[in-house]
């Protein structure tokens, strides 16, 4: 499996802490057959989620010679979680935040709670400067969970859905669980990530993938686990 969305990079954000954190995740995620994956820090303007792609390298760099030391046998990508704002191109053309693994694939994440608010003009832009837009766990926003059409919506801008794993299994509540079985039933997710961020979280892979493939069938969910992400790593 390759995981598109972590949160393994110590102290930047609201994931691991520290590297000895870091090893013992990615050698359990590695043990639950995850074998590629993107680290994707928090960036949020005007917050302390800020860590400039410069350090984000480095620390990524240090994490890899770890877990060589550790034999922990899985690539890593530098990535982020870009929280929506307008000035995400400027960010981008400054080399302040990273695309998906050095890609055209961008990783945007909108406001939990709240109405929709109108945040296709900002894709549009995005898509119009040669990005392809990937949605952070759509599953979860509120705005999403009352009016699913905003799903099909942007679907047909082009924007792509990365949903979360724990989610199938009920992780982030009943409103998660439903809104992420109505997207795999209607074949409009690309992509999935654990999400992880503390040593609890990686717990749901097994059951998570168990559930899906009830729903997609080996073939297709081998697609979305592994062929798609890969589209993102060979850009």
């Amino acid at each position: 499996m390759i995981d598109i969305h972590s949160h393994l990079l110590p102290d930047v954000d609201d994931g691991v802490e520290t590297f000895d954190e870091s090893l013992e995740i990615l050698q359990e995620l590695s043990n639950h057959g995850v074998d590629k994956l993107i680290v994707t820090p928090h960036y949020i303007q005007e917050t302390i989620y800020n860590s400039p792609k410069s350090d984000n390298l480095k620390l990524l760099h240090e994490l890899k010679k770890l877990m060589k030391e550790s034999d922990i046998d899985i690539e890593l990508y530098i990535g982020n979680e870009i929280y929506i704002d307008r000035e995400i191109g400027t960010l981008l053309k400054n080399k302040k935040i990273s695309t998906l693994a050095d890609s055209k694939y961008l990783l945007v994440e909108l406001p939990m709670t709240g109405s929709f608010e109108g945040y296709e003009e900002i894709f549009f832009d995005l898509q119009a400067e040669g990005y392809i837009v990937v949605l952070a766990h759509p599953e979860r926003y509120l705005s999403i969970q009352k009016d699913f059409s905003i799903t099909e919506r942007l679907a047909r801008q082009g924007v792509l859905f990365q949903c979360n794993l724990g989610s199938v299994i009920g992780q982030y509540g009943h409103r998660a669980a439903k809104t992420i079985k109505k997207l795999a039933k209607k074949d409009m997710i690309f992509a999935f990530g654990t999400d992880t961020h503390h040593m609890r979280d990686f717990y749901e892979i097994d059951d998570a993938i168990y559930n899906l493939t009830k729903i997609y069938g080996e073939a297709k969910l081998d697609v979305i686990l592994n062929d798609n992400p890969l589209k993102i790593l060979s850009k």
